[in-house]
């Protein structure tokens, strides 16, 4: 297993959640804003956790927060912005919006790195989520180029990059739930 000084965490919060309403990060789930249950899932697993967001409000968790390098360009320009800024060969990559991830999920990325895989991203239920994923740092070159080109699709970006699937079973779906909108956010509180 690769050791956590060689892995940081980084959460991308710079997201303008129009669908939300207000900044996902700082939503309750259990009293606890989101962007901490990110925090906790990452903790045992990386030395080093950052935030990505140009909201300073995110100061409040006293972790590194770093601005996007290129604004307005999607999570996309977010990884980017935090592979830029880390000094370790694996970067644990979450979103904010995934209140119930858990480590022993984060844990699977890192167990399933072998050769020259550059993403490996959890796969749930058939879709990608590249939101929830172990990036190299040598993947910071191509996301820069494609970011020059006006490239902001994130999927279309880790394609070109060496990429490795990891597949949840159907009892650890439950963890991947991103949160977008009210109602979904009502269907995980009841």
């Amino acid at each position: 297993m690769i050791d956590k000084k060689d892995i940081t965490g980084i959460i991308l919060s710079g997201g303008k959640s129009s669908r939300m309403g207000n900044d996902k990060g700082f939503l309750l789930y259990d009293g606890k804003p989101f962007v901490q249950y990110s925090i906790d899932a990452l903790k045992p697993l990386v030395s080093r956790i950052m935030i990505v967001s140009n909201n300073e409000d995110y100061d409040v968790f006293g972790l590194e927060r770093i601005e996007d390098v290129i604004e307005n360009a999607g999570p996309l320009a977010g990884i980017y912005s935090g592979l830029k800024q880390s000094s370790t060969t694996y970067n644990l990559v979450l979103s904010c919006d995934i209140p119930l991830i858990s480590t022993e999920i984060l844990k699977k990325l890192i167990d399933a790195v072998e050769g020259d895989y550059e993403v490996i991203q959890i796969k749930s239920q058939g879709k990608n989520m590249p939101l929830i994923a172990l990036y190299k740092k040598s993947c910071e070159d191509v996301f820069l180029k494609l970011l020059k080109d006006g490239e902001r699709r994130l999927q279309f970006a880790v394609n070109q990059c060496k990429v490795k699937n990891v597949i949840l079973n159907n009892e650890e779906v439950f963890f991947t739930k991103n949160i977008n909108t009210p109602e979904q956010l009502n269907d995980i509180l009841k």
